[in-house]
């Protein structure tokens, strides 16, 4: 159902074919382009750096021969000042290189956090409900968002300009190695083949073990997450001890992957540095012999020695910079994973744009629709009008596709067949932003978010002054209860509004939903799962509420629908009864059933709320 954007979009299983390659970092470069006169900058800082480097090996020729061996005290002080100006201009450009490199990789991770989070928020719900596999839960997203873009960050803010920085002094090293004494430098040249071999061996282990390694921290958040956001669940259950178990076999298996992968870098590591100091060690003993023998001078084989020294530290450093960028490469894949993931509702190129006044009405004509993975469809062949400010109640068994309706009408996903019309427009020619400006939900169990009531209550109308807030929240019955908070409507109200009620939570998603101002109201289930005098308070407000707008309705509970203009039956995914709470009692027998639930054979008139 689902495509990416790339033909070859990584996937999660681990397989041989689908390990992640360096390349990949490639396509990231695209953000750094902003930044070209910093990245400018920290170019020539490092070129100035590794050039310093490489000038103290000179310096160092000069102090032994011209300073020590001939005893020139004037020339032993040139010498050393001229390697103090080295030393300067080494700590001024090492200084600018670290804060322009950090600051470009701070400002990569920024800018990748916020592109990957801006893109997540255009997928519908279905991609975080249905389409992740397994252990992609939102806790594991947390995690890319996090986690994968500070290894991003520690590659481009620093590992990659170490490589770069040791690149130029293995080159310049080995070239000034060359022109000093060519036979020996080969000495030195022979650990490079026996240094790359096992970086690649080693290098294809670790970029693997770090992608299994990311994806189990992934699935700890993604288990923390649960288990600490379900905390009520989980202590009424007195299921702490299993959760325990659980998570702590969850960090010994991701703290297994991080030894074995951190045991494949040391390996990387150590492989290299022994074989290019290896060869340090001959080419010091041949150095040696050379001297003695006067065919080279004790400041050129102390240069020598330096440069030899830079060029085994360089390879070293490469080596282990080689191992941040495999782990750097599942990273990146995990991020272009989630960036190349195209939405299946999309915004058309040229949507057609809404009347103005909005009437409200509503046409759905043989829609069918079944849910990714599934066989049974959860609306079928559906046929629906509802006039312009009509109160509309869907009743029906759970899982006959009342709630998938009001999804159909919010776009959150597109029918397989059939049209879906809003004002005589079919919903696939509008933008879905626009189409759900014009719609409000209040759900069962309403979303609140951390923050003040009032910053809850400004996701209906991000600009509503304080008198707008005192007026819906006072139609939604919700300005008692606000007004007796410690602080008012700058209360903090925590993560999910965890300091309020059911009832209490439900009426402030009321209030959010008047400042939204909708032509047409959903409502599911909204007093469902609160007391009586809760329910009371809530209807009253919803009431209120539907006064000249079309409303939808989903209600088990039939006495607070049986008012309704027109009530739906829905059934197996299919519109079986319409009508009035009388008439569906005479012509439906599944609704005459619910109702005999509900109110008893002998009483069946709904009591008043």
């Amino acid at each position: 159902m689902r495509s990416a954007a790339s033909p070859d979009a990584p996937s999660s299983s681990g397989s041989p074919s689908s390990r992640p390659s360096p390349r990949v970092l490639l396509r990231l470069l695209g953000l750094l382009s902003p930044y070209r006169l910093r990245l400018a900058l920290a170019g020539v800082a490092l070129l100035l750096a590794s050039g310093s480097v490489l000038l103290l090996g000179q310096g160092l020729r000069l102090v032994v021969d011209q300073g020590f061996m001939d005893a020139d005290r004037a020339a032993l002080g040139k010498a050393l000042v001229l390697m103090l100006s080295v030393v300067t201009v080494l700590a001024l450009a090492s200084a600018l290189r670290y804060y322009l490199v950090t600051w470009i990789g701070e400002r990569l991770a920024a800018d990748l956090r916020r592109h990957v989070f801006n893109h997540l928020l255009t997928l519908e719900p279905g991609f975080f409900e249905s389409t992740l596999t397994p252990g992609q839960a939102a806790g594991e997203i947390t995690s890319r968002l996090t986690a994968d873009t500070s290894v991003l960050q520690s590659l481009f803010g620093s590992s990659v300009s170490l490589a770069l920085r040791n690149l130029l002094m293995l080159i310049g090293a080995v070239a000034l190695m060359l022109v000093t004494q060519p036979w020996l430098s080969a000495l030195v040249l022979l650990g490079i083949p026996a240094t790359v071999l096992p970086i690649l061996w080693f290098g294809r282990r670790v970029r693997r073990l770090s992608r299994s390694s990311q994806d189990r921290v992934a699935e700890l958040g993604r288990y923390a997450d649960e288990a600490l956001g379900g905390i009520r669940t989980v202590q009424a259950f007195t299921h702490e001890n299993i959760d325990r178990r659980d998570y702590a076999n969850r960090v010994e298996d991701a703290f297994a992957h991080a030894v074995e992968r951190t045991r494949q870098r040391a390996w990387l590591t150590g492989i290299a540095m022994l074989a290019v100091f290896a060869a340090v060690g001959i080419m010091l003993w041949q150095g040696g012999l050379a001297v003695l023998s006067g065919d080279m001078s004790a400041g050129e084989l102390s240069a020598f020695v330096f440069y030899a020294v830079l060029a085994a530290g360089a390879v070293a450093t490469l080596a282990e910079v080689a191992g941040d960028v495999q782990r750097a490469a599942g990273a990146a894949e995990r991020l272009l994973e989630l960036i190349d993931t195209r939405p299946d509702i999309a915004r058309p190129q040229v949507p057609t744009t809404l009347p103005v006044p909005l009437r409200g009405e509503i046409h759905m004509d043989s829609v069918t629709f079944t849910y990714p993975g599934r066989e049974t469809p959860a609306l079928e062949a559906f046929n629906l009008h509802i006039r312009p400010g009509e109160r509309v109640a869907l009743v029906g068994p759970s899982g006959s596709g009342k709630s998938t309706l009001l999804s159909l009408l919010l776009r959150f996903f597109d029918p397989d067949s059939g049209t879906l019309r809003f004002d005589g427009i079919d919903l696939r020619e509008l933008d879905p932003g626009e189409l759900r400006s014009a719609i409000g939900l209040v759900a069962q169990e309403p979303t609140l978010f951390t923050g003040s009531v009032a910053d809850n209550l400004r996701y209906g109308d991000p600009n509503a002054t304080l008198e707008v807030l005192r007026e819906a929240a006072h139609d939604a019955n919700a300005l008692s209860f606000i007004d007796a908070l410690p602080q008012g409507f700058d209360t903090q109200l925590g993560p999910g509004g965890v300091q309020l009620s059911g009832g209490q939570r439900q009426r402030l998603a009321i209030a959010r939903a008047l400042l939204k101002n909708p032509r047409v109201l959903l409502l599911d289930e909204a007093t469902s799962a609160l007391d009586a005098e809760s329910e009371r308070l809530v209807q009253q407000a919803l009431d209120q509420m539907m006064v000249g707008r079309t409303s939808l309705v989903i209600a088990h509970r039939l006495a607070t629908v049986v008012a309704a203009d027109r009530l739906l039956v829905i059934d197996a995914g299919r519109l079986v009864a319409a009508g009035s709470h009388t008439e569906l009692l005479e012509s439906s027998p599944l609704y005459r059933h619910l109702a005999d639930l509900q109110f008893g054979a002998h009483q069946r008139t709904a009591p008043a709320l």
